[in-house]
């Protein structure tokens, strides 16, 4: 099963995809962890990611379909995978479904985690006073200001991914509202139909 999970950031795309790959024993595939790990092995596009990223730039897509190639074609892949955080944009999804072309598979759904942009402000200001709690440092990004202009790239570049899989008739929606396991339940109910 190849499945990409798709809502705005703080939706719980990382949350339910590392409970989802744990029930139905699918890879979860991070773009960010797979560029690090590329770059570590020292593998050819590892090589151009990290000449990228040492001076600042953003990896182009070819690089990341590239990485992305060679992280499913590994043997823990053939079960199948989530991607979690890519596409993020409807150029990268058409490269993502050629990709998968040549490699004679789709996509077998897209789940929408579809959240409240209130709640997620109460939800990102929440984790980052349990972090402090907890004695540990917030991200960065877990502040109202930086919640805004993560959701105003959200809605201008990943939004029409919502349309572009629901022409393809590959986009299911759950309440990301609801209570982790609740939401888990759903995606599960989506999977099973």
């Amino acid at each position: 099963m190849k499945l990409i999970l798709l809502g705005p950031p703080g939706a719980g795309k990382g949350t339910q995809a590392e409970a989802l790959a744990k029930r139905r024993g699918l890879v979860q595939l991070s773009t960010g962890d797979m560029l690090r790990a590329a770059v570590k092995a020292g593998t050819e596009i590892g090589r151009k990611a990290e000449a990228v990223m040492k001076s600042g730039g953003l990896v182009s897509d070819e690089i990341v379909i590239g990485i992305i190639s060679d992280r499913i074609a590994e043997p823990d892949c053939a079960g199948g995978f989530i991607l979690d955080g890519f596409p993020r944009t409807l150029k990268q999804a058409a490269a993502l479904d050629r990709l998968l072309e040549t490699k004679g598979t789709l996509l077998d759904a897209v789940i929408e985690l579809k959240v409240d942009d209130e709640a997620l402000l109460a939800r990102i200001e929440n984790r980052a006073r349990e972090t402090i709690a907890a004695g540990g440092t917030p991200r960065a990004d877990d502040n109202a200001e930086a919640l805004k202009t993560r959701l105003m790239a959200y809605y201008k570049e990943t939004s029409p991914l919502i349309g572009y899989y629901f022409a393809q008739g590959k986009l299911s929606t759950v309440d990301g509202m609801a209570p982790i396991a609740e939401v888990g339940g759903q995606i599960d109910a989506v999977l099973a139909a």
